[in-house]
């Protein structure tokens, strides 16, 4: 019997070109599942998934990757990339302004480069794990090496 075949994400194209080391894991998926399902579905620590959200600030967007039960701070989040108020976009632009859908939307190979911030606890971590860039999709990796794959830099953006 033929072994069947992994199909990659943009993402995990990514990654493997940069040579940056990551775990695939996934799970069924039918519909929308929320950061704190995935954990859930997976046995995962709520502290090591993040979830990656994007804003628009003016005429620009820009990406935020924070732990899935916490919220972002939009004043935090706006002045980490130098902007006087963000917001969150609406759900249904996020494929046309990403190239992913709800649900699979990863910081890693989106359509654009956007400045993208990372909440700084994820330094405090050894390994941190994000969308794969499609729904039923994790990726585990070292937050040094998301930021590296995202161009992101690190920001205190999380309501404390």
């Amino acid at each position: 019997m033929a072994k069947q075949k992994e199909i990659k994400t943009n993402a995990m194209r990514i990654l493997e070109s940069l040579k940056i080391p990551y775990t695939h894991m996934t799970y069924e998926c039918d519909e929308f599942t929320d950061g704190l399902q995935i954990a859930d579905l997976l046995s995962l620590p709520y502290e090591k998934v993040y979830k990656t959200l994007v804003t628009t600030g003016g005429r620009d967007y820009f990406v935020f990757v924070i732990p899935i039960a916490k919220e972002l701070d939009l004043k935090a989040a706006a002045r980490s990339v130098g902007q006087k108020s963000v917001e969150m976009i609406h759900v249904r632009d996020i494929n046309k302004v990403t190239g992913y859908i709800r649900g699979g939307c990863t910081a890693i190979g989106m359509k654009k480069q956007y400045v993208t911030r990372i909440d700084s606890t994820a330094k405090e971590l050894e390994k941190i794990i994000v969308s794969g860039g499609r729904p039923g999709s994790q990726l585990e990796l070292a937050p040094e090496d998301l930021a590296r794959a995202a161009g992101a830099e690190f920001a205190d953006i999380i309501r404390r």
